[in-house]
């Protein structure tokens, strides 16, 4: 136990000595899941997207950049474009650090390899994540030098990274692996980052926890690690030699502990954009402004998916983050600093998104088409809108219609009244909308999947069976195919890859069906 103290104690020193060189990190995550259109997924970013996104979080006052690279799907021998979207990041990486003066952290699956025959199949720009992945067996030794070889290989050209920081579950994981298989892997990637620049930090972020997560994919009962399993993970972890190393995680359980608090930033997730999720901009305000202020002794982090969307919410955690106030007033400068004088009516925009109105989403989407047609000059955060505020408010108009319109499906469907022309609506401004964006995985408005299963019909009864690994209600994989737990789960994964064009076909077969018997 004296042991076990010192070390806490020292970790706990190099912690407070490295806090003197550097702020408290108010971080953006950067995640490159999703394959679909540009600006709206990140791995179609060009080097100048990079810059006036990181730009503009400068201003808001972020000083750190977290970015999943995907390394974990690129095929060996990687692809031209595998070696462009490699080259690409680091010259992000080394824009970042030269002009922003960022801290940039790198994000990797502990144990995510691809398989390289179905990775080779699309380009990187459109490889589906879960169509690629594989996961090697943590407790086969040839199988984690095998890892590390591809790593390597993948990561010398993103050396110059701050931290590297490695989740303990999805992705990653294994049936029944333990606490100190993970750990033992956050070995092998300490040696590993030695070898390509001896400085670079070791991020071990605490989310299901890779105990919890392995009972998972054995049983196919999902549930988190327990406390026990969380604090022996992290104590083993403080003994394993991984320094320079730290904590990121959710602002609860093992990290709110007095001993590791001073190696932890807390990651607060979903508080801007919960993912995945169907692209459409949040205005939660007080959520993602609760979420900024709540950090921990290292900083505080955010993401989202879609962030050429998420400006308001992502203005709303950075004013948490940074101690100032988020009122209409505030909102509004934001939203002039973006647009000059236009603000007002971009932040009218952004509140009927979030309302119920569809007579008042409709009006705002007008106001905003007409502005998008006009000429217009950009402001100091002009960076966030990717270069092109005719897209910004081209966007707001379509999401405003396909908003209207599920407001109208849903108070259709309790009148039991026109349903049938009412879910045709609601297709049609949501087939605009995904056409333009790309956008394939998952997608559930608040009460959407309720709505739909009243329907009844039965295209959409088997999407909405398989859409995805937690189940449909009714059985724990849905209806997701595989001989175990793990096969079905990861299948629930790849499912949701393409859920939404298999939701909208189910959807159109409906309002057909539905105006054909005249069903309401």
């Amino acid at each position: 136990m004296a042991a076990l103290l010192l070390v806490v104690v020292m970790l706990s020193g190099v912690c407070q000595a490295q806090q003197k060189t550097e702020p408290p990190v108010m971080g953006m995550y950067v995640h490159e899941h999703w394959p679909y259109n540009h600006p709206y997924a990140a791995r179609t970013w060009t080097l100048e997207d990079w810059r006036g996104y990181a730009d503009g979080l400068h201003r808001l006052g972020f000083n750190t950049i977290m970015i999943w690279p995907m390394v974990g799907i690129m095929p060996d021998p990687p692809t031209s474009s595998d070696l462009a979207a490699l080259h690409k990041t680091a010259q992000v990486i080394d824009m970042l650090h030269k002009d922003f003066g960022m801290r940039v952290v790198l994000v990797l699956g502990a144990n995510v390899v691809p398989k390289d025959e179905v990775a080779r199949k699309a380009a990187f720009e459109k490889r589906h994540f879960y169509y690629t992945e594989n996961f090697i067996n943590p407790a086969d030794p040839a199988a984690v030098a095998d890892l590390m070889r591809r790593r390597e290989k993948s990561l010398r050209f993103l050396k110059a990274a701050d931290a590297f920081a490695i989740i303990d579950s999805d992705p990653g994981g294994y049936p029944n692996s333990s606490n100190s298989e993970f750990v033992n892997l956050l070995k092998q990637y300490r040696k590993l980052f030695d070898k390509l620049r001896p400085g670079i930090e070791l991020i071990y972020w605490v989310h299901v926890g890779w105990p919890g997560y392995g009972r998972w994919y054995a049983t196919g009962k999902f549930g988190w690690s327990t406390p026990e399993e969380y604090e022996q993970a992290v104590t083993m972890a403080s003994q394993a030699g991984l320094a320079p190393w730290g904590l990121a995680g959710a602002r609860r359980g093992v990290l709110l502990e007095p001993k590791w608090q001073p190696l932890s930033i807390a990651f607060n997730y979903g508080v801007i954009e919960h993912e995945p999720s169907f692209p459409l901009t949040n205005f939660e305000g007080n959520a993602s402004y609760e979420g900024g202020k709540g950090g921990l002794p290292r900083g505080v982090m955010g993401n989202a998916e879609n962030h050429c969307l998420q400006l308001p919410n992502t203005f709303a955690f950075a004013r948490g983050a940074t101690g100032k106030s988020l009122t209409d007033a505030d909102f509004a400068q934001f939203a002039n600093d973006l647009l000059p004088g236009q603000g007002k009516k971009v932040v009218a925009a952004w509140k009927a998104i979030a309302g119920d109105d569809p007579a008042e989403m409709r009006k705002n989407a007008e106001i905003m088409e007409s502005l998008s047609e006009g000429k217009l000059s950009t402001g100091p955060l002009g960076g966030l809108l990717f270069g092109s505020p005719q897209r910004f408010l081209d966007d707001l108009s379509k999401q405003l219609d396909v908003k209207a319109a599920y407001e109208d499906f849903l108070s259709a469907q309790k009148a039991a009244k026109n349903v049938g022309p009412a879910l045709g609506k609601f297709v049609a401004a949501s087939e605009i909308w995904q056409k333009k964006t790309g956008y394939e995985n998952y997608w559930g408005f608040l009460g959407m999947t309720d709505a739909l299963r009243k329907l009844n019909v039965p295209e959409i009864n088997h999407v909405l069976a398989e859409q995805g690994p937690f189940g449909n209600g009714t059985e724990p994989f849905g209806a997701n195919p595989g001989a175990t737990p793990y096969e079905r789960i990861e299948n629930g994964f790849a499912n949701v890859e393409t859920y939404t064009p298999q939701l909208l076909r189910a959807m159109k077969k409906a309002v057909t069906e539905l105006n054909k018997t005249g069903s309401e």
